[in-house]
């Protein structure tokens, strides 16, 4: 599907528009205000929504093998979480990922 060049530059300014509207809302109309104890409350948890959102499909199915599930990214990442959850560390974490990553991928071949 070919579209013109017209067409395109509509959908990127009204794109360019949308997200400068969604940020303008929270930074400018209450960028400066206290929020409410409760907004808080649920901001403190958006980390943990959004991070495995994003590091799931990279685990489950990676570019790297074709969209194919991989034995050592799978241990990469139950190494990962077992790290995260036993010593509350994420820079550990990382490192025993990465450590086991490219561990299974050698002896793999």
């Amino acid at each position: 599907m070919i579209l013109d060049q017209t067409t395109i530059w509509i959908v990127i300014a009204g794109l360019a528009v949308g997200t400068f509207l969604i940020r303008f809302s929270f930074i400018g109309l209450i960028g400066d205000r206290e929020l409410p104890e409760w907004v808080l409350r649920h901001l403190r948890y958006t980390a943990v929504a959004v991070l495995p959102g994003l590091i799931a499909p990279l685990v489950v199915w990676p570019a790297a093998t074709g969209g194919n599930p991989d034995a050592s990214r799978m241990a990469a990442a139950v190494v990962a979480f077992v790290v995260g959850m036993w010593w509350k560390s994420v820079i550990g974490a990382f490192i025993g990922a990465m450590s086991t990553l490219y561990l299974v991928q050698y002896l793999m071949g």
